[in-house]
């Protein structure tokens, strides 16, 4: 069965696949609500549609106790295309070549994301705990990074914990993905 549930105390709706509530009403008041945060569960799993949407069978976020995992999240465009296709700075030819090249534009993009991903999910950027970074060019991109990074995380105590890992490629071709942790709030 499936139903569609409207949270009041959070203004949350979420597509429930085993525990239908009054699909009608829920289809009516998530229509009517202009200012809705929206998402898909499975039990435990969510899929955001205020980030991106993932590239393979994953959920955007896990919750466990008081602690909410992201998983890698790149800085395509939500709702570029069908597929969320769209990357900040990067144009490709008819052959998939580049055109044109911008990782600080994807360093913001990928930010950004994970921002709205935090706070659809109860948490908050100043409650990022820890942040793996994927690069797939560490020679080329790590100084961008570094330097765009200090400007969301301008003081160094309340930094979360950092690894930077340089990866041979990313399954679309952005140069960039984060996987985070944080406290929820």
């Amino acid at each position: 069965m499936i139903g569609i549930a409207c949270y009041e105390d959070t203004g949350s709706y979420a597509l429930n696949l085993t525990q239908p509530k009054d699909l009608k009403a829920a289809i009516q008041k998530f229509v009517n609500d202009e200012n809705r945060s929206i998402f898909a569960t499975t039990q435990d799993r969510a899929i955001m549609k205020q980030g991106p949407k993932p590239v393979g069978n994953y959920p955007h976020t896990k919750a466990v106790g008081n602690l909410l995992f992201l998983s890698g999240v790149g800085p395509r465009i939500a709702g570029s295309d069908s597929n969320d296709s769209g990357v900040p700075g990067l144009e490709l030819d008819h052959n998939g070549n580049f055109k044109a090249f911008d990782f600080a534009a994807q360093v913001h993009s990928v930010l950004g994301n994970v921002k709205a991903i935090l706070e659809a999910n109860g948490s908050q950027w100043e409650n990022l705990v820890d942040i793996t970074v994927f690069l797939v060019d560490m020679h080329r991109d790590f100084h961008t990074f570094n330097r765009i990074y200090a400007e969301y995380f301008p003081d160094p105590k309340t930094q979360p914990c950092r690894t930077t890992v340089e990866i041979n490629r990313l399954p679309t071709p952005i140069a960039i993905e984060l996987k985070c942790m944080a406290v929820l709030s």
